[in-house]
């Protein structure tokens, strides 16, 4: 059992959030004054270059409440590096993730604490249910599905980040040299004691949602290449079965010829058909392949996760 906390680090990640900041830094304020005895605090804002009033808005913030810090990006550094980056700025005991469209509920922060006092080091928040768009939540838990079957390490179905981390587990991403980090894999790798609770996911209520086909298939394919080698061997393996199966056709093909050479016409449609399904599974393996040399070339590159344009209230 743990009862001793000196600080706890709160980190959400911005970009044209200035209809939320507001309420959300209330509710975190109200769960840690009203459940947690005045419990010492910072709170830790990084904006991602934001094109609103996100940041007069935390500024505003921190002139009347010097626990709150800020870091503001040089630009959009998008929404992979940026959290990762502030999280790692935590001098907390504990650092609790939330996301600044309230689709965290601050108010579980207290039972995120009782855990860790059980001697958990992380406590996860899992998505019981959410009520954001139904195909989509239906797809994020297809893709933790088959991300979990993948991947050589164990992969927390329904988790996005929300939850808390002791400072062992920070002190331990801070080993972890990667400039394009896809942070639900480096917590299970980190591994260490692990709780989950299961929450609902309110729906955003203000603002627009940042996400697009683009962001989650990068989140998606960063999952799968940051923690499984299985996309090149099933390359090698269904080359290796495309393989026989075109020799094993051509084969029938030639003896059925040579039997009956006068009357067969081998036609023009299944060459054309064999012909686009292997270069369509070519060019399929090609991508893949890409997307593992493009995440070496990041690794190789080893350039920061941000570069900071401007710190506040930082000591």
């Amino acid at each position: 059992m743990r009862n001793n906390i000196n600080l706890i680090t709160i980190v959400t990640a911005c970009y044209n959030e200035s209809e939320n900041i507001d309420t959300l830094y209330s509710r975190v304020l109200d769960t840690l004054q009203k459940n947690l005895n005045n419990l010492n605090y910072e709170f830790i804002f990084i904006d991602n270059a934001s094109t609103d009033n996100t940041v007069d808005k935390i500024k505003q913030i921190i002139k009347k409440d010097k626990n709150v810090k800020l870091i503001v990006n040089s630009r959009n550094f998008g929404h992979i590096r940026s959290p990762f980056h502030a999280i790692l700025q935590s001098k907390g005991d504990v650092t609790i993730s939330l996301v600044a469209d309230l689709q965290d509920p601050p108010e579980m922060i207290p039972q995120f604490l009782e855990r860790w006092k059980e001697g958990n080091d992380i406590v996860l928040g899992i998505k019981k249910s959410s009520k954001e768009n139904s195909l989509m939540f239906s797809i994020r838990k297809i893709y933790y599905r088959i991300l979990a079957k993948l991947s050589d390490i164990e992969i927390y179905q329904n988790f996005t980040g929300f939850g808390l981390y002791d400072k062992r587990v920070i002190d331990s991403l801070k080993q972890m040299r990667d400039p394009y980090p896809f942070f639900r894999g480096m917590i299970a790798e980190v591994g260490l004691s692990v709780s989950q609770i299961q929450y609902d996911q309110p729906v955003r209520t203000r603002g627009l949602t940042k996400n697009n086909i683009y962001t989650l298939y990068d989140i998606g394919i960063l999952g799968i290449i940051n923690n499984s080698k299985i996309p090149l061997r099933l390359a090698i393996f269904l080359g290796g079965i495309f393989g026989v199966f075109s020799f094993l056709i051509g084969l029938v093909y030639l003896v059925t010829k040579l039997l009956y050479w006068d009357t067969m016409d081998i036609g023009v449609a299944p060459i054309i058909i064999l012909t686009s399904f292997m270069f369509s599974a070519l060019l399929l393996f090609i991508g893949i392949l890409g997307e593992y040399v493009g995440a070496i070339y990041t690794q190789v590159l080893d350039r920061p996760l941000v570069f900071e344009k401007e710190r506040v209230n930082f000591k």
